[in-house]
Order: structure tokens, then C-alpha cells, then sequence
């Protein structure tokens, strides 16, 4: 299991820290939640922030835009050090534009579905897609409980998968914890996304430890 810590939940008064506790970890991702307020109903960071971790961070960044209109965003993301840039189907009028634009940035696109979207409204694009992110809470804060449908839903996905041969990677984020990390691994994704239950932990590089044995 590939692991993506997500910083939304770091200490941030110690970005530096944290950042540096992931390169050492055994994670294979580091995960960025942005928010505007409009989209979701909170306000996470920005670009600054964005760049100041891609300063320290030795692992790639998986850029989550949780905004109205991604697509006006991605030279400034690339800019950034993205490594993949990822925004929500139900934010792209055009998402086969916007797609197309990311990859021609020289980034990985990929692209999220809230709880409620169906992934068969992927059928169309996943081929050309690096990774879908399903969302397993709704999007807007951390520290929510994990959805359980969520399960149902990745197997729905890799058997889209399967019929499309896309070869796009499944990411699962929200409420992720070490009792249902397993349940996810076993239906089929291929990485989770976690914010409190490592950056709340003792050992944080030891719950990551644990996560990508899952």
C-alpha cells in the first residue's frame, strides 16, 4: 500500500518537521488539500505553502485542488513542484480539457469523486487518467468518519478499470485509520491518503510503517 500523508493535518507551526518526518518515513506520497471556502465550506493554503513544502519534501507531491475551477490553477501548481495534480470531476465543466491540460503541464492528472458521484461518470476519461481519488468523507475537514459504502465503491472502480484498460491507480482519502486500512487494501486501492491518524500519532513514522502493510 502506498501511503500520502496529508499535511492538512500537520503541526503548523513546524511544517519544516513534519515535512521531513514523511521524507524519512516509508510513505510514497505527500498529499496537499487545498480549499477555497467556495467549494468546500473551509479554507485550507495556498501556493506559498505549496512551494515552501516542495522546498523540503524529498518524496512527490499529490496536489488535491478542492476549488471552483481547477483548471485556471495548473501552470501555478506545476509551478509549485507537483508532481500530480488532482481536482474534482464535479468542479470541471470540461474535465477532458482540463485533464489534457494538466498532462501537457508535464504533471500526472488525476481526478477526485465526492461520496455521492458514481464512478461509472469516469467511463469516458479514465483511460487517459494517473489516479482517481475517492473521496470517503465529504470533503472540507479532517477528522471525519470514514464512509463505509466507500468499500462497494473501490471494487466498482477497479472493475471499471478492468473494462477500460486505463491503468490509473485508486486513492482513497478520508477517515483512514489502521483498522479499516486493511478493508480498503483488500477491495482494491492502491493508496490511502491519511491525516490525523499519522500526524496525531506518537509514532508517526511507525503508523505510516504500518499503513503500507495493509
Amino acid at each position: 500500500m502506498i501511503v500520502a500523508p496529508s499535511i492538512l493535518s500537520a503541526d503548523f507551526n513546524n511544517l519544516g518537521r513534519d515535512t521531513q518526518m514523511v521524507n524519512d518515513s516509508a510513505a510514497g506520497l505527500i498529499h496537499i488539500d487545498v480549499m477555497d471556502g467556495v467549494f468546500v465550506p473551509n479554507i485550507s493554503f495556498g501556493f506559498p505553502v505549496i512551494k515552501a513544502v516542495s522546498k523540503i519534501a524529498t518524496k512527490p507531491l499529490d496536489v488535491h485542488l478542492m476549488i471552483v475551477d481547477p483548471q485556471r490553477y495548473i501552470s501555478q501548481v506545476r509551478d509549485c513542484g507537483a508532481e500530480i495534480m488532482n481536482v474534482h470531476q464535479e468542479a470541471c465543466t470540461h474535465l477532458h480539457r482540463t485533464v489534457a491540460a494538466i498532462r501537457d503541464a508535464g504533471m500526472k492528472p488525476a481526478v477526485t469523486l465526492n461520496p455521492a458521484t458514481p464512478v461509472e461518470t469516469l467511463r469516458d476519461i479514465i483511460a487517459d487518467l494517473h489516479m482517481v481519488l475517492l473521496m470517503s468523507v465529504d470533503p472540507g475537514f479532517g477528522g471525519q468518519k470514514f464512509i463505509e459504502s466507500t468499500i462497494g465503491k473501490i471494487g466498482r472502480l477497479r472493475q471499471l478499470i478492468a473494462e477500460t484498460g486505463s491503468s490509473a491507480l485508486i486513492e482513497i482519502d478520508g477517515g483512514i485509520t489502521l483498522d479499516n486500512a486493511p478493508k480498503v487494501a483488500a477491495a482494491g486501492a492502491d493508496i490511502v491518503v491519511a491525516g490525523n491518524t499519522v500526524f496525531s500519532a506518537a509514532n508517526p513514522t511507525e503508523v505510516i510503517r504500518q499503513l503500507t502493510l495493509a
